[in-house]
């Protein structure tokens, strides 16, 4: 039965987020900065991120697990969201409530592509804040180091940089490296560029895979309306078509040639869904094959879906029909995930029509043979994030 899964298999939630602290950076970043280093102030009764005067978003805005409502209505703060957002010790009891071993753990503050750290504009300081965050994140996953898997963020505006906070996190116990996908959004070469191929390299040697979470770039155009569709239309609109942008970036490995360069490399697009990935894949080989793209690069030597299979991922966990294929077609390179504690995340709120982990995985994966449900669950994510 499929609501034994869990009980069946040591189950790996591979994204979901930590909801900072308060004290991340006031209590790691030299004071010297004064308040230019983030900090929370409540104003009106509700907690924001403050860089100086600005503010920049609040632990309420993308801790929705629990809440009983959406955006443009979220929790006030910590008072008001689950501990297990922002405590490890409530995040591993969490965990034993849904039969969970283990989570792969991305950021909030400093975005899904580290791109939110330049809003700090000093380079010193940006550069500061992301190794406290690393560093932070380590002491966080310490209470249990085998369940709690931490994901580097990167000052990717600075390659040489990104390459020595690399190799320094990797050796401090990090399981994967934070990439941007969109990192042209923030005046940065695209990812196909051998411009990162230093970053690759660093992370090839250090044996650490990269993550291309959704919202890696601009995310503007979720609070933008020129549709004037209204504001939860046009933010779920929005957000749908943040998966595309994955798709792009998958292209762009692919296409230019990063996982050729690097071919024991591995690529997991997070929070994307999976889905869609089959019908892009057969369109890659079929532009491949009719482009005649091996006679400008005659080193090529795999089919994109060739290249997919060897070491690129993809994540889902609302999926129920298109799911089904990209499993048969893919057995190998599936994910499971809950996103906790994100608007859309398995851990719904009281009026929400979102699925608790194990429902979710009693209706759409319960008819798989047990194979693919140990990989899918647990050993492809073991493997790539270095899980005992």
């Amino acid at each position: 039965m499929a609501a034994d899964l869990f009980d069946r298999f040591k189950v790996i939630d591979t994204d979901t987020h930590i909801t900072e602290p308060a004290d991340v950076w006031t209590s790691r970043v030299a004071s010297k900065w004064g308040d230019l280093v983030p900090h929370i102030q409540k104003l009106d009764g509700r907690d924001f991120w403050m860089i100086g005067d600005e503010m920049c978003g609040g632990p309420g805005f993308y801790t929705m697990a629990g809440f009983d409502g959406t955006f443009p209505d979220v929790p006030t703060g910590y008072d008001d969201i689950p501990a297990s957002s922002h405590d490890a010790k409530a995040r591993l009891g969490l965990m034993d409530e849904e039969g969970i071993y283990a989570q792969i753990l991305y950021p909030n503050f400093g975005g899904f592509g580290s791109g939110g750290f330049l809003r700090l504009k000093e380079p010193e300081l940006m550069l500061e804040c992301v190794r406290a965050y690393n560093d932070f994140l380590l002491e966080w996953c310490s209470e249990d180091p085998k369940r709690l898997i931490p994901v580097m963020a990167t000052p990717f505006w600075d390659v040489d940089a990104t390459v020595k906070e690399i190799e320094r996190s990797a050796a401090k116990g990090h399981k994967a490296v934070l990439g941007a996908g969109q990192p042209q959004d923030f005046g940065q070469p695209v990812v196909a560029h051998k411009h990162w191929d230093p970053v690759w390299a660093a992370a090839q040697d250090a044996g650490l895979s990269i993550s291309f979470h959704i919202g890696g770039g601009d995310l503007s155009d979720l609070m933008n309306d020129p549709g004037e569709m209204g504001i939860r239309a046009n933010f779920s609109r929005a957000g749908a078509l943040t998966f595309m942008a994955n798709q792009t970036c998958i292209a762009q490995l692919i296409f230019g040639g990063v996982c050729h360069r690097f071919p024991k490399l591995d690529f997991v697009s997070v929070e994307s869904g999976a889905g869609w990935l089959q019908s892009t894949i057969e369109a890659f080989d079929w532009q491949w094959i009719n482009g005649q793209v091996t006679k400008e690069h005659p080193e090529y030597d795999l089919l994109p879906s060739e290249y997919f299979r060897r070491q690129i991922y993809g994540c889902f966990w609302f999926e129920n029909v298109g799911i089904q294929t990209a499993l048969e077609q893919f057995p190998d390179n599936m994910m499971w995930e809950t996103d906790f504690p994100h608007p859309t995340c398995q851990y719904p709120g009281p009026t929400s029509s979102a699925q608790r982990p194990r429902e979710y995985a009693e209706m759409a994966l319960g008819k798989l043979p047990d194979e693919t449900l140990a990989k899918v669950l647990h050993d492809t994510p073991a493997r790539i994030y270095g899980i005992e």
